[in-house]
């Protein structure tokens, strides 16, 4: 079939569907829809450019990229006509009222939608679904202010499909009532609404394709006509020949870095020295073929060519690479084969095609992930991450699409395919840890050239299916722009989920750029909430950034509403971050809890310092009337009593697992009074109350329950349910400073040694009531100055090895020394014998010295107090000066620190009055 006749195809199909109504406008077709609001987003740009956020680029690929009014590749103009038209739809005659959801979620990355196409980080939209089922009614309008590849709006869109929400483990009604586990009635069937917005181009563009209405039997057919004319153009690329005239066809080419050897100054192919012709594996060390010294990948040092590059017309310095390998099919079977002299002469002519087509000469911009691939291969512009020949596929298959009707749903096969044709691509023997390192620009030493027609027709195969599944234009509204300048009305959204940017784990307008050079749309990344030294942005400006989302977050959320925040970072100074953020903005925290996406990223299973499990963070913004009726008990007790009246009735009245009850902290009257007082002193207001008259208090005015406060109407739904269960956890300790965080971390190695990995994400839970103040160290620091770990050379210690005997039925009768038993242990922390933690303690005290002579060092001729610190040093230091009987020193340090600290800390308290008596004040 022609291009003309399937364009024609494709728009009678389009245009059969008939009349399309969109915002108060009645189109004779959706093709005419799209090109009324084109017009009208063109003639809206100017002012929209004014807007922080906008993308870099022209009006015209703006354009092509936009399906408005819902989705556009700017900040959308319409915004606000479309929350409108929704909220109309709603349905708002019962009473909202939902606890935290506190269930930890597993949810893998297997399903189709979620494996469809790459991105740095998501969260699956069957997770997602979970939360909306439970904080949303059918209607309801949700909001993803970092929405990445748009899995909120799937989620909210699959929250009206029966058979999706029943692979979820619920049951449903006749009615189309959601049903848990425990046949309770929590939800109903019915499509949510959403907005997604996002700063980065190519998120937009993933997400717009996976949220839009697709049309499988178009699309294959569409895809067929135009992967057919790129192999009749392209196949010549990758023929090599086989035996005698026969020709097969390649799979994938491996290319080495050449280098010097740093002693005889030979050039050394780095595939003939350092890959084990047998087995392929890689060498630590190898030899110098001419030399013979003794060699390792670090003491290489790189060999450097010139070429001419046709495309920048001028000639560059580029790391020299070799052709080593050709993996190629003929018939039905595989081979490998060294590059022969016609495999050379069709490089050659590769290499003087001249490309006629458009493709991506963009400079990289200055940046984290960028200095290894300029500083290793010279790759500064955005083609020389492609070889010569994958270059003509990618550029040829842009052209076959950039004027089909379905050029956007096309272009997801080019950016599908955009990483894995570049020389990110690690070579690895069988393919096993290959490919682009994620969160990267990482160029191997030994890279894997895959056929490019190839990885489109593979992904081409599950596109269409993949994406047809049941969504409409309309259901949800796609923008780009920055969390900090949300364009919404306020009170308009019902539910906030967010997987937000962690300080600088993953610099996203870095990575985006390749994709967005093709996209010809890229991020303006002023706004972006990351921390990156190129960008000038430390913690200081991540947390504003943050403050500044949250605070947009809290005015475009109704009262009594809820916003869930999934947190993925190893440091706890971003955790806190995000947490001041929220509760600067006036959110609420009600609830911790975690998220399992099984399979973790090539970081997460093996950075020491990765996170196994995300957690999710639950907080609501108060109601009107109770905010209303704390500004009026302003100075007095009541505005302290009416705050925890609110926070407990959105609190869960019982948490229960595995017949044993858990206790639900946030009912704790110590967190109650930090949650009570963070609420005050972040909307500027006077605590009413001390901590102890609190603690008076609140078992005077609510009934209490192991160690818990209830409403009224609460406590005998607790009551009922616990005494159903036989067990029961007591929280046994509240982590506040370094030592209870030491403490903490010992009661969790005594019941169960374990690795940095598992004991994470309930470290990171137990740390966010630290005081701001308090510079708690990092869990790697407190593990490392107060614990051992047992590497597995030794015997298998006591501890370890009666924990694995007790709870391992295979581990049982073994000896310390088996090997069994010593892989089992491996990595694993605990608390070591009395005599090895004295000499832990005498090292950790060493260091705490030197923190405290740090803090004298930096009041020393200033009179500022000390903001954040070490309470732990200081309690060292001072115990030192005690003993030495230099009591100004602890008052000098003792002044400098904030009131309220020495006041509540008995053993600084004790220092420093007695130090003030020795010295006569």
């Amino acid at each position: 079939m022609s291009e003309k006749t399937e364009q024609a195809t494709l728009f009678e199909e389009e245009t059969s569907k008939g009349p399309v109504t969109c915002l108060g406008f009645t189109f004779k077709n959706d093709a005419e829809r799209r090109e009324y609001f084109r017009e009208e987003l063109r003639k809206k740009l100017p002012e929209l450019k004014k807007v922080e956020g906008f993308p870099i680029g022209e009006d015209e690929d703006i354009l092509a990229l936009s399906d408005p009014p819902f989705y556009t590749v700017c900040p959308n103009p319409w915004l606000d006509q479309i929350i409108n038209n929704w909220s109309e739809l709603e349905d708002n005659t019962n009473e909202y009222k939902r606890e935290p959801f506190i269930a930890d979620i597993s949810e893998g990355k297997t399903d189709i939608i979620y494996k469809t196409h790459g991105y740095h980080t998501k969260v699956p939209h069957k997770a997602i679904m979970r939360y909306l089922l439970h904080y949303t009614n059918p209607g309801d309008v949700i909001l993803d202010g970092f929405s990445g590849t748009g899995m909120t709006g799937v989620a909210a869109q699959m929250c009206g499909e029966e058979k999706v929400i029943k692979e979820l483990g619920y049951s449903i009604s006749e009615k189309g009532e959601v049903l848990d586990e425990n046949n309770n009635i929590f939800s109903k069937v019915g499509v949510r609404k959403s907005v997604l917005s996002d700063l980065s181009p190519a998120a937009y563009f993933i997400a717009s394709n996976f949220n839009k209405e697709i049309n499988q039997r178009k699309l294959e057919r569409a895809i067929n006509s135009i992967l057919s004319e790129l192999e009749e153009e392209c196949k010549w690329l990758y023929r090599t020949k086989h035996n005698g005239d026969s020709f097969g066809n390649v799979n994938y080419t491996v290319w080495s870095d050449v280098f010097y050897c740093p002693e005889c100054n030979h050039e050394l192919v780095f595939w003939d020295i350092a890959v084990k012709p047998s087995t392929q594996e890689l060498k630590k060390e190898f030899k110098c073929l001419n030399c013979d010294s003794i060699l390792n990948k670090r003491n290489l040092q790189r060999v450097w060519e010139p070429i001419y590059d046709i495309s920048l017309k001028k000639v560059t310095e580029v790391a020299k690479q070799k052709l080593v390998s050709i993996n190629y099919k003929y018939g039905s079977k595989r081979f490998e084969k060294a590059p022969d002299e016609n495999d050379y002469e069709l490089l050659k002519k590769i290499d003087e095609y001249h490309i006629d087509n458009w493709f991506p000469q963009d400079l990289l911009p200055d940046g984290y992930n960028t200095l290894q691939p300029k500083n290793s291969h010279g790759i500064n512009h955005i083609h020389q991450f492609y070889t010569k020949r994958s270059l003509i596929v990618l550029s040829t298959f842009y052209k076959l699409v950039e004027n089909h009707e379905l050029r956007n749903e096309l272009l997801m096969l080019l950016t599908g395919v955009a990483f894995s044709t570049t020389k990110l691509y690690r070579w690895t023997p069988n393919y096993e840890g290959g490919g682009p390192l994620s969160g990267t620009y990482y160029i191997p030493a030994l890279l894997r050239e895959i056929s490019a027609l190839d990885a489109i027709n593979r992904f081409a195969k599950k596109v269409p299916k993949n994406l047809s599944f049941k969504k409409s234009y309309g259901n949800v509204c796609l923008s780009v722009s920055t969390a900090t300048k949300l364009q919404l009305p306020n009170e308009s959204i019902d539910y906030i989920f967010i997987d937000p940017p962690f300080g600088g784990n993953i610099m996203y307008s870095e990575l985006n750029f390749l994709w967005e050079s093709w996209l010809r749309v890229k991020t303006d990344n002023k706004s972006e909430a990351i921390m990156n030294d190129k960008q000038q942005k430390q913690l200081n400006e991540y947390q504003s950034l943050m403050t500044q989302s949250f605070e947009n977050y809290y005015k475009v959320l109704k009262p009594g509403r809820w916003i869930t925040v999934e947190f993925s970072n190893s440091q706890s100074s971003i955790w806190n971050a995000i947490r001041e953020a929220m509760e600067r903005a006036g959110f609420i925290i009600a609830n911790v809890s975690a998220l399992n996406k099984k399979q973790g990223s090539f970081k997460a299973i093996t950075s020491t310092t990765a996170v196994k499990q995300d957690l999710v963070i639950s907080a609501y913004k108060p109601k009107m009337e109770n905010i209303e009726k704390m500004q009026k008990e302003i100075n007095t007790e009541e505005s302290s009593w009416t705050f925890v009246r609110q926070h407990l009735e959105q609190l869960p009245k019982f948490i229960g697992v595995k017949g044993e009850a858990q206790v639900i902290a946030e009912r704790t009257p110590r967190i109650l009074f930090d949650r009570m007082v963070a609420y005050h002193v972040q909307r500027g207001l006077p605590v009413p109350i001390s901590s102890a008259d609190f603690q008076i208090g609140i078992a005077q005015r609510f009934p209490m329950r192991d160690g818990m406060a209830f409403l009224e109407d609460q406590v005998a739904e607790y009551d009922k349910k616990r005494t159903l269960v036989k067990e029961f956890s007591q929280l046994s300790l509240f982590v506040s400073d370094e030592n209870s965080a030491i403490e903490w971390i010992r009661q969790q190695l005594m019941n169960k040694p374990q690795t940095r990995q598992d004991l994470h994400p309930n470290f990171m839970r137990e740390i966010q009531h630290i005081a701001k103040h308090e510079l708690l160290p990092e869990l790697d620091d407190l593990l490392e100055q107060n614990f051992l770990i047992y590497d597995g050379n030794e015997d298998v210690p006591s501890q370890i090895h009666g924990y694995l005997s007790s709870n391992y039925k295979d581990l049982r009768n073994l000896e310390k020394s088996d090997s069994r038993l010593k892989e089992k242990g491996k990595s694993r922390w605990y608390v070591p014998d009395p005599n090895k933690q004295a000499d832990l303690e005498k090292l950790r005290e060493k260091s705490l010295l030197r923190e405290f002579e740090s803090y004298k060092t930096e009041i020393e001729g200033n009179k500022k107090k000390l903001k954040q610190f070490r309470t732990e040093a200081i309690r060292t230091g001072f115990k030192k000066a005690w003993s030495e009987k230099d009591f100004e020193t602890i008052v000098k340090v003792g002044e400098r620190l904030p009131e309220k600290v020495i006041q509540e800390d008995d053993k600084l308290l004790m220092y420093f009055d007695q130090a003030q008596i020795r010295i006569g004040m």
